[in-house]
Formats: structure tokens, C-alpha cells, sequence
């Protein structure tokens, strides 16, 4: 990993440390770090950055990163590569024409967030938006990976004993019918959810209103999986006797469609848990409501909820691991080609993830959101060639 290239553009990345609320995650690893560095680069660290995800001070020095005691410090940096949204502090502390390499969340966003970055002529790149060369979505695949795979060990928690839950073991014994487990979706949550559950032994009933994803996740798991298009009727039924109920329904046009009804929870075994992994924009489940990692559950109708946003930062450190998986080599190609820019006019790809650019706002569907004019940046592609 640490084999010495030096690129054509120098570049300096500011690693701040995360502020939000249940945000344990960082950007990059000592690891992606030291590769970074032996490739000429250089890597500011906020000290404290990495504890929530239990990588030291010491560890990121001794990969080559300076710590930096402020935030102020790091945010002068050229690129500023962290994992929530910058608050309006924050964006202060950003130097005029730099970037900023973030998720951007849009559903929770204002106009006014927009109009700060562009007064500032940064360059922002959604990380959520970012596509691989092949039209994938690598930050948003990564993260549902760890957050599909998750779930289904926060489900085994709150179903035993110590955790006054059902009392029951996830999966199946001989002898003893295994646990039902519900997937609405069958996305990448929904698929590595179910991956997960049928390794345990349990019965697994996906569901999703398209059977392009209901097929495809037949074909990946190899399994006598149980599909069904997403009908009300038959979606009632199943709660019924469910033990766990995954709601992992991606939102479309900025919310969720609510496929739970109350009545439905109502009917289901008491003990029984809900998991609504998109509960960030909405949820799929009428009585969902917002908990945090440190309250992470509810109870009504007799029935547990868990309704915690940002799953993979319950395993902080195998998502920034994830993360610097993804944001290494594009760093290391950016510097190649000659820097952000270039990067930006030579990849259509990566050019997707590009929201607002030097002024303006640059992204289609941000500006339908906002309702804000926007310019195409392929146009200024094709005015460069």
C-alpha cells in the first residue's frame, strides 16, 4: 500500500473531527492516510478526530498526518474530506474556492445552505452522489452493506431475555421453528439483512414493488427466499406472526412511502421488533419516530421499535474503513490528472456528485429541490474540449 508515486498535483486534505450528534465515523484511516502521504501529499488531522471510531492521534501521526489542535486549522485546508454535512460554523472556516467532500443529505437541507457555499465559490461533492465508472453507487452501497448486515444483530439484541425481549434466539435450532424474519425492500439493505438472517437459520420473507429487485436478490442469495410484491394485503398477514420487521424501503423523491400501517403494528406478536432503517427520511412505518444511539428504542403496541438513523455508525470503525476503501483511490486519481478540477471535467462520474461549483449551483435535482437555477456542468465540459 505504501509504495512511493508521486502524482501531478500535490494535494492538501483536512481530516476535521465530527461534531454531529451520533457521528462516530471518520473520513479516512491512519492506513489511507499513510498511503496519501508516501504518495506526496499532505494530511491534516483535527486531534480527537478518530477516538469514536478508536483510531488515535498517535496513529495518524505516525502515519504521516499533522494534528492540528482546531477546526479552524483543518477547515484551511485545499480539500476538506469529512462525513457530515459542514455546519454554517464550519463553512465560515472554509477558505473561498476550495472544496469540500461530504455527504450532503439533501432531505434535510435549506436553501440557505446552498446560497453560503456558492457566496464562497466552493466546490461541493456529495459523497452520496458519487458514482463508480460502471453507474454503481459506491459511499451508498458500502454504507448499506454495513447497515443490512447490521440490523439483524441489533434484531438478536432486543429479542433476548436480558434485553426484556421475546426471549427468543435469532435463527433456528433443531427442533425448534426458527425465527420469522420480515425485509420490506430488497435493496442493498434488504439483501445483505437477509443475508445475514438466513445465515442464522431464520425464515426470511422479502418484500419490494419491483421484481427486478425482488429477482435479483433471489439470484445473489442462493436461497429458497420468499418474494412478494409489496401488497398491502398480503404484507398485513405476514406481520401476523413476525418475529422482526425490516423496514429498508429506499425513499423516492426525498421521503418513504409509509407501507406499516398502525393497525398493522397493532396486529403483530407482542415482543416482536421493528427495525425502520430509513427512519432518517421518514420511514416505511406509521408509528416510527426518531431515537438515538443512546435511546436507541420505543415501545408501542406492545411491540419494540427501533428507529435510529446513521446505522453504520454503530460500527464506526469498519465504516470509516469502508469509506477509505472509496475516497483513497479517487484522491490519489484526482492528484494524477492534475487536481479536483480535472478530475471533475475527465470523469462524468465523478462529475455526478458535484453540487455546487465555484458560484453556482450545479446539480438538477438540489435545484428542483430548492427551486433554484442551476448550470449543467457538462456544458462547461464540452466548452473545455
Amino acid at each position: 500500500m505504501l509504495e512511493l508515486k508521486q502524482g501531478n498535483k500535490h494535494l492538501l486534505i483536512g481530516i476535521p473531527k465530527e461534531r454531529a450528534m451520533q457521528e462516530n465515523r471518520v473520513a479516512l484511516t491512519p492506513e489511507a492516510v499513510a498511503l496519501l502521504v508516501n504518495n506526496g501529499h499532505e494530511v491534516w488531522v483535527e486531534k480527537g478526530a478518530g477516538d469514536t471510531a478508536k483510531y488515535t492521534d498517535q496513529e495518524y501521526s505516525n502515519a504521516g498526518a499533522q494534528i492540528k489542535y482546531t477546526s479552524k486549522e483543518v477547515f484551511e485546508a485545499e480539500i476538506v474530506l469529512k462525513v457530515e454535512p459542514p455546519t454554517d460554523e464550519e463553512i465560515g472556516y472554509i477558505r473561498p474556492g476550495k472544496t469540500l467532500i461530504s455527504a450532503l443529505q439533501v432531505g434535510n437541507q435549506k436553501e440557505e445552505f446552498i446560497h453560503k457555499l456558492n457566496k464562497k465559490r466552493i466546490t461541493a461533492i456529495a459523497f452520496e452522489l458519487l458514482e463508480d465508472k460502471v453507474g454503481g453507487m459506491p459511499v451508498v452501497r458500502a454504507m448499506s452493506e454495513i447497515a443490512g448486515s447490521a440490523v439483524m444483530l441489533i434484531a438478536a439484541e432486543y429479542l433476548s431475555s436480558t434485553a426484556s425481549g421475546k426471549g427468543i434466539i435469532l435463527g433456528g435450532i433443531t427442533g425448534v421453528p426458527p425465527t420469522k424474519v420480515v425485509i420490506l425492500g430488497a435493496g442493498t439493505v434488504g439483501e445483505y439483512a437477509a443475508r445475514t438472517a438466513l445465515g442464522l437459520g431464520a425464515e426470511v420473507q422479502v418484500y419490494d414493488t419491483h421484481l427486478y429487485k425482488l429477482r435479483r436478490i433471489r439470484q445473489s442469495l442462493g436461497h429458497h427466499l420468499y418474494t412478494s410484491t409489496l401488497d398491502p394485503a398480503t404484507v398485513a398477514n405476514s406481520l401476523k406472526t413476525a418475529d422482526v420487521v425490516v423496514g429498508a424501503i429506499r425513499a423516492e423523491k426525498g421521503r418513504s412511502k409509509i407501507v406499516v400501517t398502525d393497525q398493522m403494528v397493532m396486529s403483530m406478536k407482542p415482543g416482536s421488533i421493528i427495525i425502520d432503517v430509513g427512519i432518517d427520511q421518514g420511514g416505511c412505518v406509521e408509528t416510527s419516530e426518531i431515537t438515538t444511539h443512546s435511546k436507541p428504542v420505543f415501545l408501542k403496541h406492545e411491540i419494540i421499535h427501533y428507529c435510529v438513523p446513521n446505522i453504520p455508525s454503530r460500527v464506526a470503525r469498519t465504516a470509516t474503513q469502508a469509506f477509505s476503501n472509496i475516497f483513497s483511490p479517487i484522491l490519489l486519481q484526482a492528484a494524477d490528472v492534475g487536481g479536483i478540477d480535472e478530475m471533475i471535467f475527465t470523469n462524468k462520474w465523478f462529475m455526478n456528485g458535484v453540487y455546487t461549483y465555484k458560484g453556482f449551483l450545479s446539480n438538477q435535482h438540489v435545484a428542483r429541490k430548492f427551486g433554484l437555477k442551476h448550470k449543467d456542468l457538462s456544458l462547461l465540459m464540452a466548452a473545455r474540449n
